[in-house]
């Protein structure tokens, strides 16, 4: 799918009536003056952020006379998360317009490098940039290689291909979010003794390999009488994770923590219920939607590991503006962070 469609350029009037203040405020908190409230200004931040404002950004792209044109590759198979980055893109188009900017939106299976590689070297050559989530693969990498020696740029969303020459990695640290699973499974668990099992989609895939050596070095360190399971791979499929979780249960006996490091967590939570197990196994996963909220709330889940995926895929299209435009990337303004929820501060 594309972005095409016209849409007003958003103004300093909107930015002030979305965040209910007034437009001397909105002009303040541009300008970085003082005299206004820590709480107003991130109230306008994040309504600057979510209308894509940009002063005089229409002017200046038309001055320029030039054009641009991005790929999204994406999993052919949506989860609420990825689904949630096409969303946010498709919700942009207020600033891509302003920006003369069109944006592809490509699903593929990102699980086969065979087809991701063909995505690739496909769209590519069209763009001016692609973000893609990646699979650290040796026919991936050197697509992304070709691509970025042809003048366009990679941008790795999500997952990350560290030994390719991409132009940046769009993600959060994933050592870090698999060490903090580590962390609120042992807490959780107390003194208790037992199995820890691992559901990764496919550990071709640089975050699901990056969690799972984030938890082991937290448990061997922290934890050294829970006993970390070898990871199993089911593609991130709800159907497949729950016959996974169904064997483990059933051929482990002293299973006390399970850790789903992609997605699928509906297929594990299913199989919890079925078991009648959600109480003696504590169970800690990603991303903070519907579903995962819900099993937060019955005590299905312990604990989710939160991402925004609103501000990972516009972080993804400034920094592929910036490359574009030979323009200056904000490392602060870029950085994702985690979030740890669970049923007590659900948002």
């Amino acid at each position: 799918m594309s972005l095409t469609e016209d849409r007003p350029v958003a103004t300093i009037k909107d930015v002030a009536r979305e965040a209910g203040v007034s437009v001397a405020t909105v002009d303040r908190v541009l300008h970085g003056r003082p005299g206004v409230r820590r709480a107003t200004v991130e109230r306008v931040e994040e309504t600057v952020e979510r209308l894509g404002f940009r002063p005089h950004a229409a002017a200046a792209e038309l001055a320029r006379g030039r054009s641009y044109r991005f790929a999204f590759v994406m999993p052919k198979s949506l989860n609420a998360f990825m689904s949630e980055i096409q969303e946010t893109v498709l919700r942009e188009r207020t600033w891509l317009t302003a920006r003369r900017t069109l944006v592809d939106i490509v699903e593929t299976d990102v699980f086969d490098p065979g087809a991701l590689t063909a995505t690739l070297e496909e769209v590519g050559p069209r763009c001016d940039g692609v973000a893609v989530v990646a699979l650290d693969h040796p026919l991936v990498r050197a697509a992304i290689d070709d691509l970025m020696g042809s003048g366009v740029h990679v941008v790795t969303l999500v997952s990350d291909v560290p030994s390719a020459h991409r132009a940046r990695y769009v993600g959060i640290d994933n050592i870090a979010a698999g060490r903090t699973a580590g962390s609120l499974i042992g807490r959780f668990l107390g003194s208790r003794r037992g199995k820890v099992a691992v559901i990764a989609g496919s550990l071709a895939l640089s975050d699901h390999t990056d969690r799972f050596i984030g938890i082991s070095r937290v448990m061997s360190s922290d934890f050294p009488d829970l006993e970390l399971m070898l990871p199993v791979e089911g593609r991130d499929d709800d159907a497949k994770n729950q016959a996974l979780t169904a064997r483990l249960l059933a051929e482990t006996p002293d299973l006390v923590g399970i850790y789903n490091i992609g997605a699928g967590t509906s297929g594990v939570a299913t199989a919890l219920v079925e078991a009648k197990r959600p109480e003696h196994v504590v169970f800690v996963g990603h991303d903070l939607t519907s579903h995962t909220r819900r099993f937060l709330l019955t005590g299905v889940m312990d604990a989710v590991i939160s991402q925004n995926p609103g501000r990972m895929a516009r972080s993804a299209l400034r920094v592929l503006q910036a490359f574009a435009r030979r323009e200056p990337i904000s490392a602060a303004q870029e950085a994702i962070g985690i979030d740890i929820v669970i049923r007590e501060n659900l948002p």
